[in-house]
């Protein structure tokens, strides 16, 4: 008996946008099964008919395949983190649509669709990858369950809520106060143009700021413990760098230093602080401001303060999470991305000192997260 071929799995999303998804999946299959005439492999499509079906496809049929493809933005790449992580198997990326934050911070290209074939047959074929670090959000106590692409409730067949635990991956950030509601807003938004959307979101929630009040308990990269209460307009637990399109929330984070950036707003700014951090969200100055405090941490527990709004449900890479009291913790690589070999290269050279040297600069102490 002849030696089985190498096997790629494709999940495409066949909702997004009117039906647009499901023809870009088609072509990105029809072009990875041609080439795989070429390179020795063949393709099977494990796309479902919603998040949760093609998330359960992809976890049950994961030992028939060696590689997995996904199509569209950041909520696919989730969806394939979290069908991969930490199996080793190498996760695909084709980023088309709105967002595509995570490809971003890769350097992999994005709405480029034959571009980012070639990309991922390259890697294939010259074994190239990154293994890259995920955060993970789980439940301290059983909650009320939401709908990952609405937010809404779960409920059973007699409409009661369905009370259970988190337990997921995340490739880009964790939204837990104003920078969820802004998602939330840019998901319903009608506006074309996923960088359109967010703007519009983002100038209509700074107007309608609240004050959320959260418990952190943080374990700083030293493995020292802060714990206090946050009340705060915004709190982001992130592992890469872009938010909305192109906003550069964290701009110290590294994909592969086993940490988290953990980022709030310390204070209700006035309309000349938001405008004055929007143009820095997009050079790389943000946290430079007086107004936003930065921990760089391996774990942090958030629950609710007694104090301060109650948040909103969380969000991770535009995805809807739950809601607090949640742990989350960095899992140092534990994501293997196909990357041409080009990027491979540039990554290599993009070191923990690029960004000490962003730190420094900013004024601020690495450990403490302090203004020196």
């Amino acid at each position: 008996m002849g030696e089985a071929k190498t096997m790629v799995a494709l999940i495409g999303n066949p909702v997004s946008n009117k039906g647009w998804g499901a023809v870009v999946g088609e072509q990105v299959f029809t072009m990875l099964a041609e080439a795989g005439q070429r390179h020795g492999f063949d393709v099977m499509d494990l796309t479902g008919t919603s998040f949760d079906d093609s998330l359960t496809a992809a976890r049950e049929n994961r030992a028939l395949y060696d590689y997995l493809v996904v199509v569209g933005g950041d909520g696919m790449i989730a969806l394939g983190a979290n069908a991969v992580c930490g199996s080793g198997i190498p996760l695909g990326i084709v980023a088309v649509g709105s967002g595509n934050d995570f490809a971003r911070g890769l350097k992999l290209p994005v709405n480029r669709v034959k571009t980012a074939v070639e990309g991922i047959v390259g890697a294939i074929a010259c074994g190239t990858y990154l293994d890259v670090d995920m955060g993970r959000v789980r439940s301290t106590e059983i909650a009320c369950m939401v709908h990952g692409e609405s937010g809404e409730p779960v409920v059973d067949e007699e409409g009661r809520p369905v009370n259970g635990l988190i337990d997921r991956y995340y490739a880009g950030m964790l939204n837990c106060g104003l920078d969820a509601s802004i998602n939330d807003r840019a998901n319903h938004s009608r506006l074309p143009g996923g960088s359109a959307r967010y703007a519009a979101a983002v100038l209509v929630e700074i107007a309608r700021m609240k004050q959320y009040g959260y418990h952190v308990k943080a374990t700083l990269s030293d493995g020292t413990v802060e714990e206090h209460d946050i009340i705060a307009p915004m709190l982001t637990v992130a592992n890469a760098r872009y938010i909305g399109g192109g906003l550069e929330v964290s701009p110290y984070s590294l994909l592969d230093d086993g940490m988290l950036d953990l980022v709030w707003l310390n204070c209700k700014p006035n309309v000349g602080q938001c405008a004055k951090a929007l143009s820095n969200a997009y050079n790389g100055r943000l946290l430079a401001s007086q107004i936003f405090s930065w921990k760089r941490v391996r774990q942090v527990e958030i629950t609710r303060a007694h104090e301060g709004d109650e948040p909103p449900v969380l969000m991770a890479d535009g995805e809807y999470v739950g809601h607090l009291p949640v742990t989350v913790t960095a899992q140092a690589k534990a994501l293997r991305v196909l990357v041409p070999p080009a990027v491979a290269h540039w990554h290599d050279s993009r070191s923990e000192g690029h960004i000490m040297a962003a730190i420094e600069r900013d004024g601020r102490d690495p450990v403490t997260g302090e203004f020196i």
